[in-house]
């Protein structure tokens, strides 16, 4: 056994067993030397922690021959078991869950063609880890609603049933197209039982702790009419309105399912108090609520934390907490707080308990640690070192995310996450790197773009600009219609900001963003073309009303063309590919040829209209590429082109 150091806090032992680790320890203090460091797929992910806590499931992504593999690691053996492979071009693990000690749930996801729309479709697989053969779990010949249509989703899984190792409930819309009905499913034979027809235009089903089917969240796509469907009670046969508002009209009433207590007479769900999303809960026999835990400065939209022992409620998760979940005290929280102590440097997790809760998988990272996996025993209080998710990657090459906060021209503070290169602060070559979403929301935490171009020289700034998430709803619903407007002209303002602060040179500031954020990348070249010296977009959407169009073909269509706009000629005026004529920054398009979220055509009438007009613009189609990077040559090519680029227009 290799060395062992003893760390001794709050009843916990840790040991940290060098040769235990199953990533390759033997890069460790090699300093990244290309792109390629940061442009791999992570080594591990998806690591979850068998019932009885003897085994350890994950996906390993391998470099030679780029695959990925489905694995199941034997804590007392130590052998590893390899049961699905996929190189993730035509199937990916979309996620799975330990159904037993034997058996592993899996979601297989691919693209494919529905009524001439490139659409994501998954299916479910029954993975027994002895045999290690997989089989399909829902028989296809059942699946077809009177429609004809075959259901896209079927790995809407609402119970895995705990008391039941043999069955699941899962959402199927085999009788009315997307009014799904819910079934009991054999995972071993397939065979399926209907427990509750599609009806009143419920989306989304939850049980409650006991299983039963409790609440239906519905949805008028139309309308916006959205209803929350419950039975009051475990044994009770009618559906009773519980809550009701207008997802299009009034927004700020949405009312969001989070879980039911252990008794089943409590609901509790997340509403807005004060403009920011706050959990509630409420008693289903008198209809009395009460507030539960709030947060004056930013939403509280995570999901219920329980005890799988208990079953009740210990928690919720919270993006803006520390360990990301707030605790109501207990032993948990006793827990988190000896991890906090024993790793003060990152934001550790627990990620996954075994049945009887004594033993634990954590996950630590922060700004400078890409991700470390432990695995811990509550009885004997030791934490042993499992994984690295980047193993090529140290600390030493790594560099603080430094929260700042910027004016935008109205006055309102904008948050933004500051990254310097070693030893710089001034005069630097700068990266605006805007997220996707654009109702997402930039961390601090490990960021692989952010890495990289920090490791080149660059300065790098990601503001939270107006239109993200968890601010409250005043400030996420002020992207509706805003595209390109206030939620482009925050991005302007912090980088002024960052010139005024003398830590940007002028004259060599890039913009680069992925989805949303590499619509604002073109964006910028159009509203403020001297502003910045090139711009990269990987997956932007080009033409907005190329946008609205194509929603038309999806269920949720009246949503996109209320939050991006109806007015074609402001619609027009808010696109790059209807404003190339302003354009003098030199552009590098890149997008995946089977993206299912960003139609191709974004980039590829972006790239046509450029060229037409003598500008200066390169474009990369990765191949069989999709809106996530999930293939790694992808990746590495999307990187290489990246650095080549941007090492010709700001390069130092």
């Amino acid at each position: 056994m290799g060395r062992s150091i003893f760390i001794v806090l709050y009843g916990l032992t840790f040991f940290f067993f060098s040769n235990l680790a199953l990533a390759n320890s033997s890069t460790l203090n090699q300093l990244p030397t290309d792109s390629r460091v940061y442009s791999r797929l992570p080594k591990f992910t998806d690591v979850h922690l068998s019932p009885s806590g003897d085994s350890v499931a994950f996906v390993q992504n391998f470099l030679q021959p780029e695959i990925a593999l489905l694995q199941v690691f034997n804590i007392r053996s130590g052998k590893t078991v390899d049961l699905l492979k996929t190189d993730n071009e035509n199937i990916k693990i979309n996620w799975f869950h330990w159904a037993n000690e034997e058996t592993l749930i899996v979601s297989a996801l691919f693209s494919m063609e529905r009524n001439g729309v490139n659409t994501y479709e998954t299916r479910l697989l029954a993975t027994d880890i002895t045999t290690k053969k997989s089989r399909l779990i829902v028989k296809q010949s059942r699946l077809s609603n009177k429609t004809g249509v075959r259901s896209q989703f079927q790995d809407q899984v609402i119970d895995f049933l705990p008391e039941d190792p043999e069955h699941i409930l899962i959402a199927l819309d085999s009788d009315v197209l997307h009014e799904p009905s819910v079934f009991k499913l054999n995972i071993n034979t397939g065979k399926q039982k209907r427990i509750e027809k599609g009806k009143l235009r419920i989306r989304t089903w939850m049980t409650d702790r006991q299983s039963n089917l409790r609440l239906g969240h519905a949805l008028n796509y139309k309308t916006g009419e959205t209803k929350i469907w419950v039975k009051r009670g475990p044994t009770s046969k009618k559906w009773e309105t519980l809550f009701e508002y207008n997802a299009l009209d009034d927004l700020s009433q949405q009312i969001i399912p989070a879980g039911f207590s252990h008794s089943g007479n409590t609901l509790y769900y997340q509403k807005y108090l004060n403009d920011k999303l706050a959990l509630f809960k409420v008693n289903l026999e008198t209809n009395h609520s009460e507030l539960v835990y709030s947060d004056p400065k930013f939403d509280v939209n995570g999901g219920l934390v329980y005890s799988k022992m208990s079953q009740q409620v210990i928690g919720v998760r919270h993006s803006n907490s520390p360990s990301g979940v707030v605790y109501w005290g207990g032993t948990r929280d006793k827990l988190q707080k000896g991890l906090d102590l024993a790793f003060p440097d990152t934001s550790n997790y627990v990620t996954s308990f075994n049945q009887d809760e004594n033993v634990y998988l954590s996950y630590s990272e922060s700004d400078h640690i890409p991700g470390r996996y432990y695995l811990g025993d509550r009885k004997t209080g030791s934490l042993n070192h499992l994984f690295l998710t980047y193993p090529e990657i140290t600390a030493d090459t790594l560099i603080e995310h430094k929260k700042i906060t910027y004016k935008a021209r109205d006055g309102l503070e904008i948050e933004a996450f500051l990254t310097l290169p070693h030893n710089s602060k001034t005069n630097l070559p700068t990266i605006l790197y805007p997220h996707g979403g654009p109702g997402s929301r930039t961390f601090s935490g490990f960021d692989y773009w952010t890495s990289f171009f920090v490791s080149r020289g660059f300065a790098v700034l990601r503001p939270n600009f107006r239109g993200s998430e968890g601010f409250g709803f005043e400030f996420a619903q002020s992207q509706v219609g805003a595209w390109g407007l206030q939620m482009q002209d925050d991005l302007t303002d912090a980088t002024h900001w960052m010139i005024d602060e003398g830590i940007s040179n002028p004259e060599k500031v890039c913009i680069v963003g992925a989805s949303y954020g590499g619509y604002a990348a073109l964006m910028a070249t159009v509203k403020t073309p001297d502003l910045f010296k090139c711009a990269i977009s990987f997956a932007g959407v080009s033409d907005l009303s190329l946008l609205v169009r194509e929603s038309k073909r999806f269920l949720n269509a009246k949503f996109v063309k209320q939050q991006i706009g109806s007015e074609r000629s402001d619609l027009k005026a808010r696109s790059p590919y209807h404003n190339v004529d302003k354009i003098i920054t030199p552009i590098l398009l890149l997008h995946g040829e089977e993206d299912a979220t960003v139609d191709i055509k974004h980039s590829e009438i972006m790239y046509k209209a450029l060229k037409k007009q003598d500008k200066s613009v390169k474009y990369v189609e990765l191949e069989n590429g999709d809106h996530f990077l999930s293939i790694q040559r992808n990746r590495r090519e999307l990187f290489d082109e990246m650095d080549a680029f941007l090492r010709e227009h700001i390069g130092i």
